[in-house]
């Protein structure tokens, strides 16, 4: 054992391991390496004794978090009910049910009701059939995910894949929807994505390598055994993953092979399974393109011409970019991130200013009609997302898009595409008392030590930033150019009605201002993220939106690599840290290529293993490798035993170490981890169950900073 005690303020002393790790001529210790080893009893007897360190170091906090569980459900319409979209003769929706953890999938035939049923919260609609029932299925079950829920063309067929441990692999399940019945569950271990051939006889899936790399698409015949399935597209390269779709109208299958620079489609007509895909246009080195098939031929984003990506037609027989026509050339400051068609209009998903945005573009037989300009879907907010929403029909004069803020509940418009009208279908209702006016949300730009202006995304009580000493919370991602667009949060209520200024940092790494943005956090200039969201802090703390030492901080992921390095770098800017499956130990991770998905992420991150300057960058920035010694803020690492993408080991490692260095005082600045033992790089599933694990972080956090009681509001 590892000379772990019982239950108490005592934190657990992980067992240090001679172990040594050697690249680059340069031989590094790694006493904690041991513990990657999750079938070790050891092992699962630590992290069992960090949970109950864990727990007892909160008890404190059971009211508090009782409290916020309890205006999370205050501020969330329970029995609630999606907007319905039309797909063939039906209209399919989802609903919850006060008190149950997971969603039911309905629909009802257009025969029953011809016009778009309106939302209901309070019942089932009259005519309802449904599909699926996770609550049925995720009984007795610890943990359940869905990885697909498809409905076959004829819409007879209902196919769907399930994981019950957190490891991202589902198996495969096929129902009578007339009955309810299951026609068969033969398909087991596969990775994400369902497509129907046209008929219904057939079941295209994924399979993952030992990496967690989608790297198959192979072909099921629907009742048949598994053994007979047949592999219909493989990809070697271990930089590309597999991905699997289709078209809107379920006439074709798509599939996309793409690295972190790089991508490649081939289509398959839906109604000819057996027959072989076809490549729309073979990879060119640092080319990304994304598909859209349409009746009339293909639409193609692309970033061949243009960094910021521009829009391209092809005819439906392309194999070669040289077929490619283009439609519309990104403009200055403009970042086209994706296209859908329908049968007489495009809708052009943008980025412009840091926010995301859509465009109507006309058509006429499946062109641009001439003369037409396209016109942008407007919103009022200076701080918004809008985006297209769940639109299945291909022929359509209407066009459903999401649209949110920080202070505006996500809303279902349905736009007019001839007119550019908007009525209102659905704003998620907000119970308990939400009113928008009692806060206010602002744009703020911090300077980052090389000059570039970082923009921060602010929402508080409406007097709060007035104070000078207010608590703040500061939440950062900064990678995969994945942007956090500004949008709402019932959960966030219980921050800012404690008077916390909760803050978001647009840091280099994500794709907020364009592809410029992206490459300038990533490879050589990774470091670029930390010192930005450190540049943020600051300028929280120095312009008095925040109080000096009542700034927390919040990432996840790749984010929470970004909490790592930023408290190495300015241990004094934050007060807490909530690190949720924190890619901490990134160095020791991106050197192991038989881990899941390393050499995928060599094109994020550069090649450590061959490369040594890329070896040394990595030493110097990997959070593990240079915790500093002296006070740190208090920390919480939440993370899950079967997560694929971030292993437990770590913030089990990243931990120990912080214990082993800093002086932290454990009574008022724990070094807290909290392991869920049945649970992915998602945590846990239920809704209910995701509210108490949040209510947990959150109270951790507020406890630190010094916001426990609920502000009186004017």
């Amino acid at each position: 054992m590892s000379g772990v005690t019982s239950p108490s303020t005592r934190p657990p002393q992980a067992r240090r391991v001679e172990s040594w790790r050697t690249h680059h001529g340069e031989a590094v210790p790694d006493p904690y390496e041991w513990m990657r080893d999750k079938s070790d009893p050891e092992l699962l007897a630590h992290l069992e004794a960090e949970n109950a360190h864990t727990e007892a170091m909160t008890a404190h906090l059971d009211g508090l978090r009782a409290d916020i569980f309890a205006e999370i459900s205050a501020h969330t319409q329970q029995s609630d009910q999606s907007v319905a979209v039309r797909r063939g003769a039906w209209w399919y929706y989802t609903r919850t049910v006060e008190g149950q953890q997971y969603p039911i999938f309905a629909r009802i035939a257009l025969a029953h009701t011809p016009q778009r049923p309106a939302p209901s919260s309070e019942y089932a609609l009259a005519g309802e059939e449904i599909l699926l029932d996770a609550n049925v299925e995720a009984a007795g079950a610890d943990f359940f995910s869905l990885g697909a829920l498809e409905v076959s063309p004829a819409g007879s067929l209902l196919a769907y894949a399930v994981d019950q441990s957190g490891d991202e692999r589902f198996d495969v399940r096929v129902l009578d929807i007339s009955t309810g019945q299951r026609v068969e569950e033969a398909v087991r271990d596969t990775g994400y994505g369902l497509v129907w051939s046209w008929e219904g006889d057939y079941l295209f899936y994924t399979r993952v390598d030992d990496a967690w790399r989608p790297y198959q698409v192979w072909r099921h015949r629907v009742g048949g055994p598994a053994e007979e399935d047949v592999l219909v597209l493989e990809e070697p390269d271990e930089r590309f993953w597999v991905g699997l779709g289709g078209s809107r109208d379920d006439r074709l299958v798509t599939v996309s092979l793409a690295s972190k620079n790089t991508s490649e489609w081939w289509i398959l007509p839906a109604d000819a399974p057996t027959a072989a895909f076809r490549c729309v246009a073979a990879r060119e080195e640092g080319v990304e393109y994304d598909l859209e098939p349409a009746a009339e031929g293909l639409w193609v984003v692309h970033n061949r011409t243009h960094p910021d990506f521009e829009l391209a037609w092809a005819p439906p027989e392309a194999t070669s970019a040289m077929d490619w026509h283009t439609v519309r050339s990104g403009a200055a400051g403009e970042r086209v991130t994706g296209v859908d068609a329908f049968a007489d209009h495009l809708a052009i998903s943008v980025r412009r200013d840091g926010l995301a945005e859509v465009d109507i573009l006309e058509l006429s037989q499946g062109q641009p009609r001439a003369g037409a300009a396209a016109w942008p879907v407007s919103w009022d907010e200076p701080i918004r997302t809008i985006e297209v929403g769940a639109n299945p029909e291909f022929d359509c004069d209407t066009l459903l898009v999401h649209v949110e803020s920080m202070l505006t509940p996500p809303s279902v418009y349905e736009v007019d595409l001839s007119s550019g009208e908007r009525t209102l279908l659905k704003q998620r209702p907000v119970p308990g008392g939400y009113d928008p006016a009692q806060y206010r949300q602002e744009r703020l730009w911090a300077t980052a030590d090389d000059g570039t202006r970082i923009p921060i995304s602010v929402v508080a009580l409406a007097d709060v930033a007035s104070e000078g000493n207010a608590p703040g919370l500061l939440y950062g991602y900064g990678a995969y150019e994945i942007c956090v667009d500004p949008g709402f949060s019932a959960a966030r209520l219980s921050y800012l009605d404690r008077g916390v200024v909760y803050a978001v940092a647009h840091v280099r790494g994500g794709g907020e201002l364009g592809r410029t943005w992206y490459e300038q956090g990533r490879m050589e200039h990774k470091e670029n993220t930390f010192t930005d969201f450190v540049a943020c802090a600051d300028h929280l703390l120095a312009s008095g939106w925040v109080a000096p030492g009542r700034l927390a901080a919040e990432g996840g992921s790749a984010g929470g690599l970004l909490m790592g390095a930023a408290v190495n770098i300015a241990p004094d800017r934050f007060r807490a840290v909530h690190a949720a499956v924190p890619f901490v130990d990134a160095l020791n991770t991106i050197l192991d290529p038989s881990l899941p998905l390393t050499v995928v992420e060599w094109e994020e991150w550069g090649d450590p293993l061959h490369d040594e300057q890329v070896y040394e960058r990595m030493r110097r920035y990997t959070p593990y490798e240079n915790v500093g010694s002296g006070e740190y803020p208090a920390i919480l690492a939440t993370t899950g035993l079967n997560d694929t993408r971030v292993y437990y080991v770590e913030p089990a490692k990243w931990v120990a170490r912080l214990r082993e260095r800093v002086s932290n005082d454990p009574r008022q600045r724990p070094l807290l981890l909290k392991t869920e033992m049945v649970a992915g790089h998602g945590g846990k599933t239920g809704r209910y169950d995701v509210w108490r694990d949040t209510a947990f972080e959150m109270a951790f956090l507020l406890d630190q900073i010094g916001a426990v009681a609920l502000r009186e509001q004017a």
